[in-house]
């Protein structure tokens, strides 16, 4: 059943992968994702060239659906067996969400994002306690986990600007921002201490510092901090890998 599992994840990603080149190419709607993420305007998403690790995810995510149609080592089929229909589920919030936010269902959103979340977190789980897990099993999870949880941030973002809420609530959009930006800069901190996973804390830092270069003609405030807390998380990190000389738990 591993091997079918396999399979079953490589199909999956080649038609996530396919579906989300077509949203910007065709693009769905007339209407590529960059352009609508312009147009909702969350003041916590990041310059246009930070989700260009979305390349990185999905080559790293190949490479391991790919690996686990052949490999032998036992803990990376332990961990496609843990996973099992996990990868299968999250291929599909993927693209339920593209379709919803390509026709500005945006509201509705919020739902197969936090989906999506959920389904990586488990699949995370399942691979960072099987033990003896090579980097090819581990790093995608990390990249794919640490992303997401900065695309929920911002989709909650999304949620609230649709519902008439994109000047702020009790506090300024700026304010809100800034918060969620310690926030953020928190939850990467301790899982990264936690998991032992700087890879994670990294995407936060990839993240903030592209928030800080999108908002310095809008907001120097926004800009400031997302640049202090991105560099004070990647100090962290550096110190981290320095005094444990790792950046993943896993086995050669």
């Amino acid at each position: 059943m591993i091997r079918q599992f396999a399979v079953i994840n490589l199909a999956v990603l080649l038609v996530v992968i396919t579906i989300n080149v077509l949203a910007n190419t065709l693009p769905l709607n007339n209407l590529t994702t960059g352009q609508l993420s312009e147009r909702v305007n969350v003041l916590f998403t990041p310059a246009g060239y930070v989700f260009s690790i979305w390349s990185l995810i999905y080559l790293t995510l190949f490479l391991w659906a790919v690996r686990g149609l052949y490999t032998r080592r036992g803990a990376d089929l332990e961990a496609i067996s843990r996973i099992g229909f996990l990868f299968a589920w999250s291929g599909l919030f993927n693209v339920l969400w593209l379709f919803l936010f390509h026709f500005e269902f945006y509201v509705l959103t919020l739902f197969p994002m936090v989906a999506l979340l959920t389904t990586i977190i488990f699949m995370y789980y399942h691979v960072d306690r099987t033990e003896g897990v090579t980097i090819w099993t581990k790093l995608p999870f990390s990249i794919y986990l640490g992303w997401v949880s900065v695309a929920t941030i911002v989709n909650i973002g999304i949620f609230f600007n649709s519902i008439g809420l994109n000047e702020g609530f009790i506090f300024s959009n700026i304010t809100w921002t800034v918060l969620v930006l310690f926030v953020g800069g928190g939850i990467a901190y301790a899982f990264t201490r936690i998991f032992r996973d700087a890879v994670y804390g990294l995407v936060f830092v990839w993240a903030f510092l592209g928030i800080a270069v999108e908002r310095t003609g809008e907001s120097i405030v926004i800009a400031f901090f997302a640049a202090l807390v991105g560099t004070a998380l990647l100090a962290y990190i550096v110190y981290y890998v320095y005094t444990t000389k790792k950046m993943l738990e896993f086995e050669a």
